[in-house]
């Protein structure tokens, strides 16, 4: 363990790679909370200083649970992803973050909210599911439009969603759709966490890949030529932090 922390403490491959945690709380540098010359008080300082003193300690206390908590580098094992999800979830509740989910939820509400038609409605639901990466593997999608084709076909115009009865008669065949599918209510926070831990899983692969890069660029180095390269998973992420 001496010679992985001799052997990654100096990349800074590795310490951009810890770029991928501090995304998930908004992570901002030290040095923007470094004491200013004195100036000037000016008109909305004090609540400028209120918004930067909240989300320093949000970051603070994000950096205080990772290092506190273990972090494996095994985005093969479930547990060790299960694990960075659970840690990634902690930093969120502190934080008072959106989770993936519940970001979702939010570009849904607010870029949909002027939308009058229900076909401009679910062609914005694909931009961002297409957006945030995600996949339909079931094929929601494509049901959900051809539901409303068969609406609009049997009301001989386009779907306004200000219509109750048809968006109804939507609603009652994206029912359909989903037991055919076997999508189910009540699954929907099997669903989401799923999809927390597919993510987990992504940036774990990117931490792990870019641990690998640095070791291999360090090991290059005449000082480390005839050093044994460490097992990534015995890294402690916590020690570098």
């Amino acid at each position: 363990m001496a010679y992985a922390s001799r052997f990654l403490s100096r990349s800074k491959q590795l310490q951009g790679s810890l770029g991928v945690l501090q995304q998930q709380h908004n992570a901002i540098p030290v040095r923007a909370f470094a004491k200013e010359a004195a100036r000037p008080t000016f008109k909305g300082d004090e609540m400028l200083k209120g918004v930067f003193t909240e989300i320093k300690n949000k970051f603070l206390a994000a950096v205080d649970i990772l290092r506190k908590e273990k972090i494996t580098l095994a985005p093969e094992d479930p547990a060790a992803v299960k694990q960075y999800a659970n840690v990634m979830k902690t930093i969120r509740q502190k934080a008072d973050m959106f989770s993936e989910s519940q970001r979702i939820k939010y570009d849904i509400e607010n870029e949909t909210k002027e939308i009058p038609d229900a076909r401009a409605y679910l062609l914005k639901l694909k931009d961002i599911r297409t957006r945030r990466g995600l996949t339909d593997e079931l094929g929601a999608e494509a049901m959900m439009f051809e539901a409303l084709e068969k609406v609009e076909k049997d009301i001989k115009k386009p779907l306004l969603r200000s219509d109750k009865k048809g968006m109804d008669l939507l609603v009652a065949e994206f029912e359909k759709g989903n037991k055919k599918l076997g999508i189910r209510k009540e699954d929907l926070p099997k669903y989401e966490e799923n999809l927390e831990l597919s993510i987990a899983k992504a940036q774990l692969d990117e931490l792990k890949s870019d641990a690998l890069e640095a070791m291999e660029s360090q090991k290059k180095k005449e000082e480390f030529k005839d050093e044994e390269m460490p097992d990534v998973k015995s890294l402690d992420i916590r020690n570098f932090m």
